[in-house]
């Protein structure tokens, strides 16, 4: 088999099993797991797939940039914003992550809810200006301009010294095998301080996200609450991580 073709294989198998694993590929096409591992990084050098231990999973759309995501399935955050949204009360506190999802929230949230805010995105600060009734705190420290968000030793060291009843937050990638990840380190360390320091956690995942993986891992899915999304109940990745026990809500 030549190159292209180990290679439109090896996409085509992403797409219908959700995964691949190299020594399984090399004993079916008779080949060496060098040559599939080779393969993988060749597609995963393109963005194609993100290599795992083993051997890959489908990337997560959502590692472009900030501008380029807000294009990214408009619909579908809308639709999770709003679940999301039904979340908070009356005076709550909630932490509101930063990134497109977490946009929508804060653009969902009804306009007169007494509430305390605390964000570490800039932008979703400045998205809540309207909201008089909303107490807000911004966390600062490095701007990370991916997602539009602070983090760094300054910004996780602010987020530990906060409380709140409910964590609103975004991630990259869903996938019941690889957990919740994101594609920079200390995004991910940033959102581990910030869902430690609430009540509940619940994750914000649009369809595009769910059986995808990025490269750091954020959350075990026992840390969190459950997760919101407006993948069908019957997609696959949906029904294994009810299988493990996630609490999944379905934005529709």
């Amino acid at each position: 088999m030549l190159a292209a073709e180990r290679r439109d294989h090896l996409l085509g198998l992403l797409a219908r099993e959700g995964k691949i694993v190299a020594k399984d590929v090399a004993a079916r096409l008779g080949i060496s797991e060098d040559s599939v591992r080779r393969d993988l990084r060749d597609l995963a050098a393109e963005g194609l797939c993100q290599r795992v231990y083993g051997g890959a999973l489908p990337v997560s759309p959502a590692v472009a940039g900030y501008a380029a995501r807000q294009s990214v399935a408009p619909d579908g955050k809308q639709k999770v914003a709003r679940v999301a949204a039904g979340l908070t009360a009356a005076g709550c506190t909630l932490i509101l992550d930063g990134g497109t999802t977490a946009l929508a929230v804060a653009r969902a949230l009804p306009r007169d809810l007494d509430c305390t805010v605390i964000t570490h995105s800039p932008t979703i600060a400045a998205a809540l200006l309207e909201h008089p009734r909303a107490e807000l705190f911004l966390l600062g420290g490095r701007i990370f301009k991916h997602s539009a968000v602070t983090c760094g030793t300054a910004a996780v060291e602010a987020a530990q010294n906060v409380s709140a009843d409910l964590c609103l937050l975004g991630v990259t990638g869903v996938h019941p095998e690889a957990g919740l990840t994101t594609g920079d380190a200390e995004e991910a360390a940033m959102k581990r301080a910030l869902a430690a320091r609430a009540a509940d956690t619940w994750i914000l995942a649009s369809s595009e996200k769910i059986g995808t993986a990025s490269r750091f891992r954020v959350l075990p899915f026992e840390k969190i609450t459950g997760l919101i999304t407006d993948a069908a109940p019957h997609d696959p990745a949906v029904e294994a991580l009810t299988a493990l026990g996630v609490e999944v809500l379905t934005a529709d």
